[in-house]
């Protein structure tokens, strides 16, 4: 059972409830410094998994066929429709819904503790990771929805959804996920991660799910060439 994505689900829940209770209470001025806090320590996020980078060229390379896939199926667009209905159908008046949405899943489902979180609980039953990373979860979705709103409550589903599957899953993958594999995949992650906080800072808009098929061409590439 992964028990440890169903706590991490709620830890995210309890912390966005928390965050959009506190995001009422505060001040414009307030919210403004607290979303380029937030885009500062995404930057710092992004860095740090991007430099653990095996290849370069296959980092490049994977960012490059990755975005010209997203472009070609339109999947920033997609997406953006889609997180457009379910605010619709919530009727939630939240500006910044789909957007929180997005950066909240990339932030919390791209990086190495997901992934060695969800396995080690699949391969040997210890949830250690996994649940240090709920509760990093759970801190973050506080400050990520006092910005966002109720779109970083809804992440907790595809969250729930990729690391119980991987978990579920976890003896079938244990001999294709290398730990060169991982640490592309994460590195390749931290580039995404750099794009949301430059959005967040609104130094560049950067159209970071159009780039997100990188993560299929990275682990192919990665495969072949390591």
């Amino acid at each position: 059972m992964p028990i440890g994505s169903f706590v991490n689900a709620a830890t995210v829940v309890t912390g966005s409830l928390i965050g959009m209770l506190v995001r009422d209470r505060l001040s414009e001025n307030i919210k403004a410094i607290i979303f380029q806090a937030v885009g500062l320590a995404t930057l710092v996020l992004g860095v740090q998994m991007a430099l653990q980078v095996e290849d370069f060229l296959i980092l490049i390379f994977s960012l490059i066929f990755g975005g010209i896939l997203g472009e070609l199926v339109r999947l920033e667009t997609r997406m953006e429709q889609a997180g457009d209905r379910l605010k619709a159908r919530l009727q939630s008046e939240n500006a910044g819904f789909t957007e929180g949405l997005i950066t909240a899943f990339l932030i919390f489902c791209v990086g190495s503790m997901t992934f060695m979180g969800a396995l080690n609980e699949g391969l040997t039953g210890n949830r250690d990771l996994i649940l240090t990373k709920a509760i990093l979860d759970g801190f973050t979705s506080i400050v990520l929805a006092s910005v966002y709103g109720a779109g970083v409550l809804l992440s907790a589903v595809p969250l729930f959804i990729v690391q119980a599957g991987l978990t579920l899953m976890a003896g079938s993958l244990e001999p294709w996920l290398s730990e060169v594999l991982i640490n592309q995949l994460t590195a390749l992650g931290g580039a995404l991660i750099l794009g949301i906080g430059l959005n967040l800072l609104e130094i560049k808009a950067i159209k970071t799910m159009n780039l997100l098929p990188g993560l299929v061409v990275v682990t192919i590439l990665t495969m072949i060439f390591l």
